[in-house]
């Protein structure tokens, strides 16, 4: 087992903490700071780094390449959209969706998680053929096709843009407490250790099937619990947006572009996501999806290790001058030279002479 999967040291607050917790304070001021286009700005930023770090659970930690998000999202989309419009109070509906999602999860990653590398991406696509199917055919329940309406929040647009930046940001702080204690925990050291080795982890006494099935339930858990909150965001939903392919290749993206593995690479990444793909639209519209595939393409090509894997201080770092070679040891050093030629040459020959000879001997 390599060393790079050692248990991390316990240790306080470090600075990467305060600037991600100023940094969430900013996107809580947004509301206050700019206006609306801003406030949905930032709400789309808390809810791509909630879902890039659920990933990371199951992608950056265990290795795992899941393509499984907007199934899980989905399932929490619709799960809230039917409750609320049952009667149920709009947070409550969130927590039923979040649990439902992670017992779902727990039951189909027992089974799903037996496959490996491209059979389990495989596996984990069909997810979301198989719910889009089920939310497409269930209309008495799901309103097939043509969607389902959730309702309005009271109290005006303002007011439901704040709520929902607000509770974006909920999730994303508790993702982000989940994968601190991960980081640190002996759960994490064990999925660290089944990333780079399965089978020697699994004979080191670590219980392979279970912490994947943790991870892969943390990572739905999550999923569902932000699928939820966006149905009541955008207070429609339908198969097609529920059960988005586009969806589930954009967060592994996010997690790559800032470091698989870490705690603060999805965050970064999705960021940086959001702000080139809004970036792009604003200036290309008709190709602002070919032209980001590509830059995220040539990103991840360049960067393998992500944003937060670049070692900015060597970058920046001038290389020391090169020191002129003192005369008396370039002289000594030709000497040298000169006199290594010399022996290989003289050795060069003495090896050709049998050579020279046996030619001799043949031709007489």
């Amino acid at each position: 087992m390599s060393t790079s999967a050692k248990l991390p040291a316990r240790r306080g607050l470090r600075p990467a903490h305060f600037v991600f917790l100023a940094w969430a304070l900013l996107l809580a001021a947004m509301p206050f700071l700019a206006d609306n286009y801003f406030v949905r700005l930032a709400t789309f930023v808390a809810m791509y780094s909630a879902l890039a770090l659920s990933w990371n659970f199951i992608g950056g930690y265990t290795g795992y390449p899941s393509f499984a998000t907007a199934a899980f999202v989905g399932l929490g989309s619709y799960t809230g959209a039917v409750l609320q419009n049952a009667g149920a109070p709009m947070v409550a509906a969130w927590v039923c969706a979040t649990l439902f999602t992670g017992l779902v999860a727990a039951l189909i990653g027992a089974a799903i998680l037996r496959m490996k590398g491209h059979y389990f991406a495989v596996g984990s696509i069909t997810l979301i053929e198989v719910l889009h199917q089920v939310a497409s055919l269930w209309s008495s329940v799901t309103g097939g096709g043509e969607g389902l309406n959730v309702p309005i929040l009271a109290g005006g647009p303002d007011f439901a843009g704040r709520v929902f930046l607000y509770a974006m940001l909920a999730t994303l702080l508790l993702v982000w407490a989940v994968t601190l204690w991960v980081d640190r925990s002996k759960l994490g050291f064990g999925l660290r250790c089944i990333s780079q080795n399965e089978d020697a982890a699994d004979m080191v006494g670590i219980q392979v099937n279970r912490y994947k099935t943790v991870a892969f339930t943390l990572s739905a858990l999550f999923c569902g619990t932000v699928g939820a909150i966006y149905a009541s965001w955008v207070s429609y939903i339908s198969p097609s947006d529920a059960f988005s392919v586009l969806l589930t290749l954009k967060v592994p993206a996010m997690a790559m572009l800032g470091g698989l593995g870490t705690v603060y690479g999805p965050i970064v990444g999705a960021a940086a996501f959001v702000l080139m793909e809004e970036t792009i639209w604003a200036h290309f519209l008709d190709y602002n999806q070919a032209i980001l595939g590509v830059v995220i393409v040539l990103l991840i090509l360049f960067l393998p290790g992500g944003f937060l894997k670049i070692d900015y201080r060597r970058l920046w770092r001038r290389p020391p001058p090169a020191r002129p070679a003192a005369p008396a040891a370039s002289a000594l050093s030709a000497a040298v030279t000169g006199e290594k030629a010399e022996k290989g040459e003289k050795a060069d020959k003495a090896a050709a002479a049998p050579l020279a000879t046996f030619a001799r001997e043949g031709r007489s």
